[in-house]
């Protein structure tokens, strides 16, 4: 397909749902702010645990987006992917009708899905027996209700799928989602990510990896992107959703645009289940084929959300990604991690963070990375330490890197009329 016969898609709603912030407008302010969301764990008792902080949604109401015997039936990564959705369509005064149904489309990835609705049912299943069991435990936890929730609660009737690709699974729902749109499959689609893996399983398997923060007693500082003394990520969950419009569409109703979406790289390391390669190739190529896709250069690029989870490896190995695949540029790039402030949403990650991605290309403000005190030497970029920075963003990419190697990175552009 040649560049003439894609179409430009564009943000015109956006939702989130976050450690920080219950919508759009309380989770920037949170970044802008450094807000902190992460503490320690009150939905269930982690004193067995070796780490027990997380960032935790706080002061979320399903019965504000859906009734009770529906929020009943929905595992929390559900309720959440289901919301911020909602949000988002109603950010972008978008209604889904008989008339347009078949052309918007859901596109939600997640990380492990309704983990917490198989830990209970585990457990009655030993205690209680296998005739106790729910009816409705394996359409809650599988991982692809989100989008089909979403459906049934909005009317969208387009293209509907999941991705399931770690903590890339957002980005690449987003990306897919952008393909759709760009090729003339849908006109909207609502896209983006969500997890709810904050568990008592979840947790002990990813302290068993040795992958998250033990800081206890200080979990205001426990994410620590690019720090030196940095010692694991810290979960969070959540949810952050994109309405993604084709550009033409959108101005026949007069949408708000947030900005342009106009590249997607991926990429797989083939190296090892966990652990990135060595110098971040992997990672670097999914940035050069995303900026080669948006036809833009390095010295384009103004703003990167890391993927910055605030481990030894991760942090390191994506700094030289960037120089691998910026050059000088990566040294005049402004770069931060969000997740410094909300933990890591595994799936959801790329959901929100695209949702920051979007925000400081329309406002100008680039959130800080917090927390970020004494910078490992090998991490030597400017990470946007502490406070946020007012600066024109012209364009800016979102990088995930997910368990199994994946690498994925979107590129939104400030919305002009012309291309």
């Amino acid at each position: 397909m040649t560049n003439l016969e894609k179409k430009r898609v564009v943000v015109t709603g956006l939702g989130a749902i976050t450690p920080i912030g219950n919508n759009l407008t309380e989770y920037w302010e949170g970044l802008l702010s450094g807000r902190n969301g992460i503490g320690l764990i009150t939905l269930f008792d982690p004193s067995r645990h070796v780490c027990r902080i997380a960032g935790e949604v706080k002061g979320y109401d399903p019965h504000e987006y859906m009734d009770r015997k529906e929020a009943k039936r929905m595992d929390r990564f559900a309720q959440f992917g289901v919301s911020a959705s909602k949000q988002a369509l109603a950010d972008a005064q978008f209604e889904i009708n008989d008339l347009n149904a078949e052309q918007v489309g859901v596109l939600i990835g997640t990380g492990v899905g309704g983990l917490k609705v198989l830990e209970d049912q585990q457990e009655i299943y030993l205690t209680r027996g296998p005739d106790r069991c729910s009816p409705f435990m394996i359409p809650m936890m599988i991982s692809n209700m989100a989008a089909g929730l979403t459906a049934i609660h909005t009317g969208a009737k387009g293209p509907n799928s999941c991705t399931v690709t770690a903590c890339a699974a957002g980005s690449h729902a987003v990306g897919d989602a952008f393909r759709l749109v760009q090729r003339g499959y849908a006109q909207a689609m609502i896209c983006g990510g969500t997890e709810a893996a904050v568990t008592p399983l979840s947790l002990a398997g990813f302290a068993a990896a040795r992958a998250l923060s033990t800081r206890n007693e200080t979990p205001e500082v426990a994410c620590r992107p690019f720090d030196v003394a940095r010692d694991g990520f810290v979960m969070g969950e959540g949810s952050g959703i994109l309405l993604l419009e084709e550009l033409e569409h959108a101005k026949s109703r007069g949408a708000r645009i947030y900005g342009e979406i106009v590249g997607y790289g991926m990429t797989c390391d083939a190296h090892h289940m966990t652990s990135p390669v060595p110098g971040g190739e992997g990672a670097a190529r999914a940035m050069q084929l995303a900026m080669k896709d948006a036809g833009l250069s390095p010295e384009q690029v103004n703003y990167i959300n890391a993927h910055g989870t605030s481990t030894p490896a991760n942090d390191s190995t994506e700094t030289a990604a960037i120089k691998r695949a910026l050059g000088e540029q990566a040294y005049k790039v402004a770069i931060s991690s969000t997740k410094s402030m909300t933990g890591h949403l595994l799936g959801g990650s790329g959901g929100i963070e695209a949702v920051a991605c979007v925000m400081v290309v329309a406002k100008d403000q680039v959130p800080p990375t917090i927390n970020l005190e004494n910078p490992d030497p090998a991490c030597d970029l400017d990470y946007v330490p502490n406070y946020s920075r007012p600066m024109n963003v012209e364009v800016a990419l979102s990088n995930s890197f997910g368990f199994g190697g994946h690498n994925v990175t979107l590129v939104f552009k400030k919305y002009r009329q012309e291309a």
